[in-house]
C-alpha cells in the first residue's frame, strides 16, 4: 500500500514496505496551503515512490516544512506551492543556510510538482540547478592497514569456519535422533526436534512437547542445539562482512541481495545481480573465494530457510536474534550491531582503540589491495567503471601503499620521458647521404653512438621498418630489451629511433590515409586519444619532405586497409 494522503491536509499517513505504518501532522502552521503542498510532494519521497523507506526518515522532513512555512509566512507569503516564485526561494535558502532543509525542500518540491505539474516554470528551472548552500566537505576513508585487514579477516574467518563445522556436526546429529523425551534428553534429539520446528526457541520446544516451560529449562540444551542449527546474528555479520572483504560490492548491495540475484555460469563463477544505491542495477564476477563463501553460506541457512515465508525465504541474509530465540530476521543490520560485534570479538586498530568497521572503508581497502603485488601500471583506466579517473585517484592512491606509490611514481617518470620524445623534431634526410645525416642530425648520432656502419645500413634501408629506419630496434623502447620493437606501425612517428627518408613518402602517405579514415569511422574524442599525437606529428613528417617526391609517392596510394600491416580489429571497412 503506498503512502497516502489524509483528508485532513495537515497529515500523511504511510505505510512502509515492512507493513509498518506511521501518521504524521503538521497543524498549527501558517501557509496552510504550501504545508499541504509540500506533504503532497512528500508522499513521491516514500515507498513505493520514492526512497524513503521508515518511518525515521519520513520523520526528517518536516522540520523544513515547519521552518519554510514560517519563514515565508514572516515576509507576507500566503499562497501554495503554486504560487511560489524564484525570488521567494532564492531569499530563503540564502539566510537560512542549512544544506539538508534546502536539500529536502527541493525534493519535495519536485514531487509535488510530478504529482500536480502546477510549479512555475522559474521554480522548476531552479529546482534542477545547485544548491545554494553546499554540504559539508566529506573526507575520502582511507583503506585499513595490513595488521587491521589481517585482524578483520582472520576474526570473520575463524566465526565462519567453526560456526559451519558445527551446522554440519548438528546435521549429522539430527540424522542420529528422535522426538526427545524426559528419559531421552540428548543434543542429537533436540537438533532432531528443531530441523522439524524451526528456531522455536525454548518456549516453541516446550509447547511441542507438552510440558512445562520450566521442565524444559532445567533440562537445557535447547540454546546450544539452536546456535548449532540455525545461525545467529553473530555469525551472519562475520558472513556479510567476508563477503564484502573477499568481493568488494558495495554495502547496499551486499544487504539486497536476493537468491535469486545469484546466476550460476558454472561450478565456481557466477553473474551477481545487486543494486548500487546512488546508480542504478550492476552485475559482477566475484572472485573465486567469494563464490565458495556464498555457496557455504546457502548451505548453512538452508535449514533456516526452510522454515521462513516465501518472501523472507528469497532474502540472501537470514539469522535468528541469538541463538534459542524464536522467529527469523532478514534485511539491513544496524551499524550499532556491528559496533557490539566488534566489541565482543575483542578488534583493535593500529592505535589500541575498538576497530570500528566501516563497510564502505571495508570496499575501498579491497579495490586498494586487488592485484598489489602484481601491480605496475597496467592499461586500465579506472578500477570500477562506475568513478572517474579524480575519484579513483582522491580515494586510492592517495592512500597507497608504499609500493603501489613507487608505481606510481614510475608511471609519472614513464610520461615525463616520453612528452619529452615527443616534443624532438622529427628526424627527416632529404638526400640519402651519411654526410649530409651526420651533418645534419649530430645529436642524433651522439645520441645513439651510432658508428660509420649503422649510419651506413640506416642510408641505405637495411634498418628500415614500414614507415621510417630504425636506429635500433633491439633497443627495448617500446618492448623486452633484446627482442624485436613489437610497436605499430604510427608509433614510429613520435620514436626518438625514427629517422625518416623520401623512400618512407608512400608508407607515410598510406598512414596519412588511414589517419582520415579511422577519423570517420570513430568518435572524435576517441580518435585524439588514440590517433591524435600520430596524425599531428606525421604532417610535420610529410611537410619537410620535397612536394615532387609526394606527388610521385601519391600515385602508389591506393587508399585501403590492405597496403599497411594491420590486425583485424584495426581496419576500417
Amino acid at each position: 500500500m503506498p503512502a497516502t494522503v489524509l483528508a485532513d491536509p495537515a497529515g500523511i499517513q504511510c505505510m512502509f514496505s515492512d507493513g509498518s505504518t506511521a501518521e504524521f501532522r503538521l497543524e498549527g502552521l501558517p501557509c496552510p496551503q504550501l504545508v499541504s503542498d509540500l506533504l503532497t510532494g512528500l508522499v513521491e519521497l516514500i515507498h513505493p515512490h520514492g526512497s524513503l523507506d521508515s518511518a525515521n526518515s519520513v520523520d526528517l522532513c518536516l522540520p523544513p516544512i515547519r521552518n519554510l512555512a514560517q519563514g515565508l509566512a514572516a515576509q507576507g507569503f500566503s499562497g501554495g506551492a503554486a504560487d511560489l516564485r524564484r525570488g521567494v526561494l532564492i531569499e530563503y535558502w540564502m539566510a537560512t543556510r542549512k544544506f539538508r532543509w534546502e536539500a529536502f525542500i527541493r525534493r519535495m518540491l519536485r514531487g509535488y510538482d510530478t504529482a500536480t505539474g502546477h510549479l512555475d516554470p522559474g521554480v522548476r528551472e531552479l529546482l534542477t540547478g545547485r544548491a545554494y548552500t553546499q554540504g559539508p566537505p566529506r573526507q575520502a576513508l582511507p583503506p585499513y592497514s595490513e595488521s587491521e585487514w589481517d585482524r578483520l579477516t582472520t576474526v570473520c574467518k575463524t566465526i565462519v569456519s567453526k560456526s559451519y563445522a558445527a551446522h554440519r556436526h548438528a546435521l549429522t546429529a539430527a540424522a542420529r535422533g528422535r522426538t526427545p523425551t524426559v528419559e531421552e534428553w540428548t543434543s542429537d534429539n533436540l537438533v532432531w526436534l528443531l530441523a522439524r520446528l524451526g528456531p522455536v526457541g525454548t518456549p516453541g520446544v516446550a509447547k511441542h512437547l507438552g510440558c512445562s516451560l520450566n521442565t524444559v529449562q532445567k533440562r537445557g540444551g535447547v540454546p546450544a542445539a539452536s546456535a548449532a542449527s540455525f545461525p545467529h546474528l553473530t555469525v551472519v555479520v562475520a558472513y556479510r562482512l567476508l563477503f564484502g572483504i573477499y568481493s568488494g560490492i558495495v554495502p547496499d548491495g551486499i544487504d539486497d541481495l536476493g537468491v535469486e540475484d545469484i546466476d550460476w555460469a558454472g561450478d565456481s563463477t557466477i553473474l551477481l545481480s545487486y543494486i548500487k544505491g546512488r546508480t542504478a542495477g550492476e552485475s559482477a564476477n566475484p572472485p573465486k573465494r567469494a563464490v565458495r563463501l556464498l555457496e557455504q553460506w546457502l548451505a548453512h541457512s538452508s535449514l533456516l530457510r526452510s522454515h521462513a515465508d516465501p518472501e523472507t525465504a528469497r532474502q540472501m541474509w537470514l539469522g535468528v536474534t541469538r541463538p534459542g530465540t524464536a522467529g527469523i530476521f532478514s534485511g539491513t543490520i544496524h551499524r550499532n550491531t556491528v559496533k557490539a560485534w566488534t566489541l565482543q570479538r575483542g578488534l583493535t586498530g593500529d592505535d589500541g582503540e575498538p576497530l570500528k568497521i566501516h563497510r564502505g572503508r571495508i570496499r575501498t581497502t579491497h579495490l586498494a589491495m586487488r592485484d598489489r603485488r602484481a601491480w605496475s601500471g597496467q592499461g586500465r583506466a579506472t578500477i570500477d567503471p562506475n568513478h572517474s579517473p579524480q575519484v579513483e585517484g582522491d580515494h586510492y592512491l592517495t592512500a597507497a601503499t608504499p609500493s603501489q606509490q613507487r608505481a606510481v611514481e614510475a608511471l609519472v617518470e614513464d610520461a615525463q620521458h616520453d612528452l619529452l620524445r615527443r616534443a624532438h623534431p622529427p628526424a627527416v634526410i632529404t638526400d640519402e647521404d651519411a654526410a649530409v645525416l651526420a651533418r645534419d642530425y649530430p645529436q642524433l648520432v651522439n645520441g645513439l653512438q651510432l658508428d660509420d656502419s649503422v649510419v651506413g645500413e640506416l642510408i641505405g634501408g637495411e634498418r628500415d621498418v614500414f614507415t621510417a629506419a630504425c636506429a635500433d630496434q633491439l633497443s627495448g623502447l617500446h618492448g623486452p630489451k633484446g627482442k624485436p620493437c613489437p610497436a605499430r606501425p604510427w608509433v614510429c612517428l613520435l620514436c626518438p629511433l625514427a629517422v625518416f627518408a623520401p623512400r618512407h613518402a608512400a608508407n607515410l602517405l598510406r598512414l596519412k590515409a588511414f589517419f582520415s579514415r579511422q577519423w570517420q569511422q570513430m568518435p572524435a574524442a576517441q580518435f585524439m586519444a588514440v590517433f591524435g599525437p600520430y596524425s599531428q606529428r606525421i604532417g610535420q613528417v610529410l611537410d619537410r619532405f620535397d612536394p615532387a617526391v609526394l606527388a610521385d609517392a601519391a600515385t602508389a596510394v591506393g587508399d585501403h586497409d590492405d597496403e599497411l600491416p594491420l590486425r583485424p580489429e584495426e581496419a576500417t571497412r
